[in-house]
């Protein structure tokens, strides 16, 4: 049985492209690019190549570009960096939205426990913030507004564009993590108006462990770590050059196809959805009204349990996520034995009996019309059996 990947919000296969600028990192270009020597200054023309290729990406400039080990970094480095509490009177404040990744909900939530203030913004049904909701939770003391680009669950798409100006007036960094929106939508620093931004290597077909923070010129950022003066002095530690260059080559690789792949897949988009309506199955798709990336569709079975139906797909080689669990009792969110509902479908009150059968499913590179056409078959089977089960 042909394995079927559609899991790409969660990692990507690294690109052959991005794997063929790698591999001279792994052998003659192997010094440390703070170094004076030939060695030193190959490795460090390969990282500013690859700086250069992030910072085109996103209509950035090279020194506004810093490397980091992933998207978690970089948004540890904004939050704790900005939030963490002094001996400073009043506390710092922090807006953001309920659907965040937990990269940003975590550590917001632990400044909160050092004494910063946190305000979450409420979403709609479709998992959209409202601006007038970020507007009026801003206070004299608000040091960040940090909401993402895209979701990783709905893919629904963040009007963060809207805050700019209002955050520019008022002294307020903005900040986005746009992990997922990077290489599968246009994304530009200066139509966006933020002030910082989050990038990953592992979701747009580069490596893991490695990501990229964008800092527009003058902002001052308190940093995390102390060491040695590394990427311009605010991230030390020897940069990893063989993973930048593999991202500085993913983000070179997403900009010079990006419109034509947006296009592919959101035609993929439409043959799953048209194949899931074939299917007869009693299902609803959230944020089905929102802009969303054209790569996810995250589909809620009625009466489903969304863990059986991924060992289910599984079983038939066909990698999917689940945006509900089977846990046991004690947990907040859920009755006793009952399914854990993702934190993004319970901020959007999605209706228990489809989001406890929410399946995930993300293409990208590589995925074909016959691998659309393949999974709607085998899931198909799988609602079938445990309909009857």
């Amino acid at each position: 049985m042909r394995p079927l990947y559609f899991d790409h919000n969660a990692t990507t296969p690294i690109a052959p492209q991005v794997r063929q600028a790698m591999l001279p990192l792994l052998d003659e270009v192997f010094g440390n690019p703070s170094s004076g020597h030939a060695w030193g200054l190959d490795a460090k023309e390969a990282l500013e190549a690859a700086r250069r290729q992030v910072a085109e990406l996103i209509h950035a400039e090279p020194d506004e570009i810093v490397f980091t080990s992933c998207a978690t970094e970089a948004n540890n480095m904004v939050i704790q960096g900005l939030l963490r509490p002094t001996s400073s009177i009043p506390a710092p404040h922090l807006v953001t939205s309920a659907v965040e990744h937990p990269s940003v909900l975590a550590p917001a939530q632990a400044m909160a426990r050092l004494g910063a203030r946190l305000s979450l913004l409420p979403v709609s049904q479709d998992g959209l913030f409202h601006p007038s909701d970020a507007f009026n939770a801003l206070t004299p003391d608000t040091k960040l507004v940090s909401v993402m680009l895209a979701n990783n669950e709905t893919g629904a798409i963040q009007p963060v564009w809207e805050l700019a100006d209002i955050c520019r007036q008022q002294g307020i960094l903005l900040h986005t993590d746009a992990s997922q929106a990077a290489g599968k939508i246009p994304v530009d620093v200066q139509r966006l108006g933020v002030d910082l931004l989050t990038l990953a290597g592992h979701k747009l077909n580069g490596p893991k462990g490695v990501g990229a923070l964008y800092i527009r010129r003058g902002v001052q950022l308190p940093l995390l770590l102390h060491g040695g003066g590394q990427e311009r002095g605010r991230r030390p530690g020897t940069e990893n050059t063989l993973l930048c260059v593999g991202l500085g080559a993913a983000c070179g690789l997403a900009r010079q196809h990006l419109e034509e792949e947006m296009a592919r897949r959101r035609r993929l988009g439409d043959v799953l959805l048209d194949g899931l309506n074939r299917l007869g199955a009693d299902f609803r798709i959230f944020g089905h009204n929102a802009p969303r990336l054209p790569n996810t569709l995250l589909a809620g079975f009625w009466n489903m349990d969304a863990g059986r139906l991924v060992e289910g797909l599984a079983l038939r080689d066909v990698a999917v996520s689940a945006g509900a669990a089977c846990h046991g009792p004690g947990t907040s969110n859920s009755p006793a034995n009952g399914p854990v509902i993702s934190h993004v479908l319970e901020a959007m009150h999605a209706p228990r009996d489809y989001a406890a059968g929410s399946i995930r499913f993300s293409w990208g590179l590589g995925t074909t019309r016959n691998d659309v056409l393949e999974l709607v078959e085998r899931l198909g089977r799988v609602l079938q059996d445990q309909s009857g089960a």
